[in-house]
């Protein structure tokens, strides 16, 4: 594949303030040691610290070079996903890069991605290989969770992956006009997009300022909208329960028969009657929050609100824009 006339990369910031500096040291280090043109977008996903004023200076104190400059302010936070997809919206580029602000998607690894593009990849990955800012339980839940997505889904994702990744132009395009539901997850869409797809390694070091933002809670909602969003096998539980407790029902049913015919104690039942109606309505309700989630799903892109919308525009060569986009 010949060079490429553009590529743009997506940065995803929200109170990432603390690591802004280093992330533009780690910008202007490709710069000046890469000879393709960057487009360069800072989506701000209603970040409450200083993080907006100190991208605007640093477009500022570059605006008279050759790479392309840009910030994407939202009017509040509108989360990750949204984010990555406002960058993909607004990228010129022959192919787009999705990464983190925090320095944990190492910069340092773009020229690799750039490589596998121009020997004609239209898809790369990043993979994970070490997290170190990850304890040993957490790196247990991850695993826990790409175990299970893949076991509860159809199509399949490699471990590990991230919202680390290149695609080009012509599926930039793709994601813009076709992938446009409230709730997604991208990583997983773009690895069952097809195309040349491949994978690259990365050691993701710990973070050297800020703090991440994902609480416990706030992964476990996460990964709840990921499986529910991307599978129909959760509303398939109430089948599965249903035929394991109609045998078991069988089976007391028969138990209790026999020791009523045979035994010397008729029984009494009463703790079986209560813990059996206890795990019934325990397993009701939980079948019935899956069906919520998807009802709130339906309702959610049934009001056809936008993804996210834009409070500001800010280029390195044009003057401040003003919108709203879906």
């Amino acid at each position: 594949m010949n060079r490429p006339k553009k590529i743009s990369i997506v940065f995803s910031v929200f109170n990432e303030n603390e690591s802004l500096d280093l992330l533009f040291q780690e910008i202007q280090r490709l710069f000046k040691e890469s000879e393709d043109d960057y487009e360069v977008i800072f989506i701000d996903d209603g970040s409450t610290d200083s993080s907006a004023k100190t991208i605007n200076t640093f477009i500022n104190e570059n605006s008279h070079g050759k790479h392309s400059l840009k910030l994407i302010r939202f009017s509040r936070n509108f989360g990750h996903e949204a984010a990555m997809i406002a960058g993909i919206d607004h990228a010129k580029g022959d192919a787009v890069i999705c990464m983190d602000a925090d320095l944990q998607h190492p910069v340092s690894m773009i020229p690799a991605m750039v490589g596998k593009f121009r020997d004609g990849f239209e898809i790369v990955t990043m993979t994970r290989k070490i997290n170190y800012g990850n304890t040993t339980w957490q790196s247990f839940l991850s695993k826990s969770f790409y175990q299970l997505f893949n076991f509860l889904s159809k199509e399949k994702i490699s471990d590990n992956s991230s919202d680390f990744f290149l695609v080009s132009g012509k599926v930039a395009e793709i994601l813009r006009t076709e992938y446009r539901e409230k709730t997604r997850f991208l990583r997983s869409i773009i690895q069952i997009l097809g195309f040349n797809h491949t994978s690259l390694e990365f050691h993701a070091p710990k973070r050297q300022a800020g703090k991440t933002k994902y609480s416990p809670v706030r992964l476990m909602i996460l990964s709840t909208e990921a499986l529910t969003s991307f599978s129909k096998a959760p509303l398939y539980l109430g089948i599965w329960f249903g035929f394991i407790f109609a045998f078991l029902s069988i089976l007391l049913g028969v138990y209790t028969l026999g020791v009523y015919f045979f035994g010397e104690t008729p029984p009494s039942g009463y703790t079986t009657i209560v813990l059996f109606v206890t795990i019934s309505f325990s397993i009701l309700f939980f079948l019935i929050g899956i069906i919520g989630i998807y009802m709130g799903y339906l309702f959610e892109e049934q009001k056809a609100r936008p993804i996210y919308i834009v409070r500001e525009i800010i280029e390195s060569r044009l003057t401040p824009a003003y919108h709203i986009t879906k």
